[in-house]
């Protein structure tokens, strides 16, 4: 059995077929994606369902955009402009798929690698990320997660403390896994610059650059930021390669950490 990691599909149900079609076939082979499954590509109710019917070959950590989801269906968060999850709220297994979703979790530890969406706060080491994502996910598989989607949204807190408690503590950890970009050294969150890693202002800088990053033992696997592109470090792989922007879909076997990308139709035009 190997294991892939596939960036961001967004909704690019086309593309995820094309880099499918050049993985070496194996039928135990595992895919684990990265996050933002749906929205602002052409195809997301097709994508949903394609990643939920593979079944346990398949494990996906949530992004903001899946997030986005849950929220828009249960009426606690406005469509945006530029959504494209009209399919997906329409379906008539609609219900099925939400609850598929938010049951998927936040974090993965796969073979020495940390998946995650977005990224890691320098001051957390791998067990202190593995169990506030579970934190998260509780809630998420609780009959309490609409009351949490009301209050997982906000910039505050924007820097974490043990000390945090109750709304404030998780929506701290979610915006972690699942919108950092930049940060400051003392791991404050900027929400703000979304431009890559050479575009940082002064102060800010970006969160696996932090100096004494706690989960620098470990190999990090993230999507989110297409802006900063494809990175291959001994300890950091970052896999959003702009697939619904006309860039990439990428990923990534674990084992030997070969590179397989298939060239992607433009759905979306940045900004």
């Amino acid at each position: 059995m190997r294991n892939y990691i596939i960036g961001d599909l967004q909704g690019c149900a086309a593309s995820l077929q094309d880099l499918l079609a050049v993985l070496p076939p194996h039928a135990s082979d595992r895919l684990l994606f990265a996050g933002d499954l749906i929205n602002r590509g052409p195809h997301s109710l097709q994508t949903l369902r394609t990643v939920m019917q593979m079944g346990e070959r398949a494990q996906s950590v949530l992004g903001n955009h899946d997030l986005h989801l849950l929220a828009v269906a249960c009426g606690i968060r406005p469509a945006h402009r530029d959504d494209t999850l009209d399919d997906i709220l329409n379906a008539p297994d609609r219900d099925e798929l939400i609850n598929w979703l938010r049951h998927r979790p936040l974090a993965i530890h796969e073979q020495g690698h940390l998946i995650v969406h977005a990224g890691v706060l320098p001051q957390w080491d791998l067990q202190q990320a593995l169990a506030l994502a579970s934190e998260v996910e509780t809630m998420l598989r609780s009959d309490r997660w609409m009351d949490f989607l009301r209050h997982m949204y906000g910039n505050q807190p924007d820097r974490w403390s043990d000390d945090l408690a109750g709304h404030d503590r998780l929506r701290c950890i979610i915006n972690a896994f699942t919108r950092l970009r930049f940060c400051q050294a003392d791991g404050t969150i900027d929400f703000a610059v979304k431009e890559g890693a050479a575009a940082a202002p002064e102060g800010l800088m970006p969160w696996f650059e932090v100096p004494g990053r706690r989960t620098a033992e470990v190999t990090v696997v993230f999507g989110h930021w297409s802006t900063l592109g494809l990175v291959m470090r001994p300890n950091l792989i970052a896999l959003d390669t702009g697939c619904v922007w006309g860039g990439k879909l990428s990923a990534v076997r674990l084992e030997d950490r070969a590179l397989f990308q298939v060239p992607c139709p433009q759905a979306r035009r940045p900004g």
